[in-house]
């Protein structure tokens, strides 16, 4: 089991949770991911349940839980999600919306949802709430220079999360700033050893305050110092 060092928590990106995550998932490239996001059928369960299932990395976050959601089957014959559990119903907030890379390119789609306890249409909204993002088919080579993004539906990603009042936005996440030896111990835990990590380490000032960026699985694409000042 991954330990994570006090102050630090699972805190992806969008662009790290569809380039990262959700593509090599559904490329069937790296099985270890399922230690950090686990595959569950996340409406079977009521949303309070889902914290006593999250990867390695998210346990014990009062916050937020990641999970790969398999197609249903009803999706794969055509027919339309079913997103009721025992004891409510997951609702769209808005339209979806895309999800951009660094490069401004689009890679995915990113729907929200809010989970109301009891029955459609007269359910009580509560704190619960939801990011469902879908990967874009990669581009192939084609002769049109325009085609129209095109989703892939065999698994989703879902942020399951509780409203906590901070206003900080999802993909906008601070810096890490570590100190010199916090930021050496960080990156040998992280390696473990293996000869194949690439680390970059810039160093900012005589403050000694540094951006960690990892390249290989063992960085587990999403670290986030939490400033508690």
């Amino acid at each position: 089991m991954v330990e994570i060092s006090p102050g630090f928590r699972f805190y992806p990106t969008e662009e790290e949770l569809i380039s990262f995550y959700l593509l090599n998932k559904l490329e069937g490239k790296r099985p270890e991911l399922d230690r950090v996001i686990p595959v569950v059928t996340i409406y079977n369960l009521d949303p309070w349940h889902l914290p006593n299932l999250p990867g390695e990395l998210c346990m014990g976050d009062t916050e937020q839980w990641f999970f790969f959601v398999p197609r249903q089957e009803r999706e794969a014959r055509g027919g339309r999600p079913c997103r009721t559990t025992t004891s409510g119903y997951w609702k769209a907030t808005g339209s979806p919306t895309y999800v951009y890379s660094s490069e401004s390119k689009v890679i995915g789609v990113k729907k929200s949802m809010v989970f109301y306890k009891g029955k459609a249409p007269t359910g009580r909204k509560t704190k619960w709430k939801m990011n469902e993002y879908r990967a874009i088919e990669q581009e192939t080579s084609t002769s049109s220079s325009f085609s129209i993004p095109k989703l892939r539906h065999e698994m989703s990603l879902c942020r399951v999360y509780v409203i906590s009042g901070s206003f900080r936005a999802f993909d906008r996440r601070p810096v890490a700033t570590v100190t010199r030896d916090t930021a050496a111990v960080k990156i040998q835990e992280l390696a473990g050893d293996r000869d194949n990590i690439s680390s970059a380490i810039s160093v900012k000032n005589e403050s000694k305050s540094y951006n960690i960026v990892e390249s290989d699985f063992e960085n587990l694409n999403g670290w986030e110092q939490i400033n508690w000042m």
